[in-house]
């Protein structure tokens, strides 16, 4: 172990929301990482523990939503829904209206906080609550499966407590609904590695869009070309990522480890194994710094809870130890077909890839370099 103190945030009780039928989030992704873990042993031993989440209160969510918003929310949870909840992206295809939304979301974004309390009081080094990372809800718009921005409160809430915040977001989608939050302040830097947001929802997150006012240079937006692989992600993840962070100096990062980067992902287009999270998260570790993790986006769920399950190795450290066996993949499966262990196979990458890919992200790197990077001394 490497005396790192995680708390894994979960209860039976957020287990008891499902998305309707047909929609690809699934909540229930985080239930299934804590029976693997559970399954691995990897929830108990030194240092580890897991917190229950606590609902959020309301003054709370008022920090980042409007009054009327949470009240349209929770009325359409109640099957009051009209034209003005309509008009705040409520009851569309992606953000459905199902009983016990409200709740649920509450609930999930208290979790998060929960996590922030833990790491501002010094109880843990890394938190991580999988059920957390809607990071594109909006101050009065609910948008892509997210009702509450869980995310932008509890950065808000860590800066308030007058610390620098780093926002990280991995998701295959921009965390736009964060972004907007901070575009104007410097004590949150947000960094969003995405797919070219020509391809993909929400169709924010160019490299121009640096922030204003104070905070320009302090919203950072890396486009990715459709099939990007890990060694080209990882690549411009140490060229532009690394350098800003540690420019920035942050007291604390909040982490939105979405996993629909992963190739196969349904909803995008990217070729990445879980093996690039193992790298990002080391790198992270070494700046030292406590680390709120949040879930996110992941609609391949086996492979959203094997790439979860690794994490949670990496944040614990027992990636550091012998090599958890075959035999893991076996048991997350609750089969015995994968048996490759949690990592994922290495993928394959041609050179017509390398050429799709290479060309459009140096030009991406380049241009946040010249936009963003003298503002930092770098």
């Amino acid at each position: 172990m490497s005396g790192r103190r995680a708390a894994f945030i979960h209860s039976d009780q957020i287990e008891q929301y499902r998305y309707p039928e047909g929609c690809p989030f699934r909540p229930e992704r985080a239930g299934r990482l804590r029976k693997t873990l559970c399954s691995m042993g990897l929830l108990s031993g030194r240092g580890i523990s897991e917190v229950a989440p606590i609902p959020a209160d309301r003054p709370v969510l008022k920090l980042f939503h409007s009054a009327r918003y949470l009240n349209a929310l929770k009325k359409a949870d109640q099957g009051q829904w009209d034209i003005q909840a309509l008009h705040m992206g409520i009851g569309t295809d992606d953000v459905p209206i199902f009983r016990g939304m409200y709740d649920y979301a509450v609930l999930a974004t208290g979790a998060t906080l929960v996590g922030a309390d833990l790491v501002l009081s010094g109880r843990v080094d890394v938190a991580f609550n999988p059920s957390g990372g809607y990071h594109h809800a909006l101050p009065e718009k609910a948008a892509g499966f997210c009702y509450i921005n869980d995310n932008a409160i509890a950065c808000l809430v860590l800066a308030e407590a007058g610390k620098k915040v780093l926002y990280l977001d991995v998701d295959v989608h921009n965390g736009d609904g964060v972004a907007h939050a901070f575009y104007s302040r410097s004590d949150v830097m947000t960094i969003s590695v995405h797919e070219n947001p020509k391809m993909l929802f929400p169709g924010t997150g160019f490299e121009d869009e640096i922030g204003e006012g104070k905070g320009e240079g302090y919203c950072v937006n890396l486009p990715l070309p459709v099939g990007t692989y890990d060694r080209a992600y990882l690549y411009a993840f140490e060229s532009v990522v690394l350098p800003l962070i540690g420019a920035f100096g942050p007291d604390v990062i909040v982490f939105e480890l979405g996993v629909d980067a992963l190739a196969g992902d349904p909803l995008a287009h990217l070729h990445l194994t879980n093996n690039a999270y193992v790298e990002i998260i080391k790198h992270l570790l070494n700046f030292g710094t406590p680390i709120l993790a949040t879930g996110g986006g992941g609609y391949n769920v086996e492979n959203s809870v094997r790439a979860w399950a690794l994490a949670w190795t990496v944040f614990t450290g027992e990636d550091d130890g012998p090599d958890l066996g075959p035999l893991m993949g076996g048991v997350m499966m609750e089969s015995t077909d994968w048996r490759g262990g949690l990592r994922d196979r290495e993928l394959a990458v041609s050179e017509e890839q390398k050429q799709a890919v290479l060309p459009a992200l140096m030009a991406s790197i380049d241009l946040i370099k010249a936009k963003v990077f003298p503002i930092h001394g770098l």
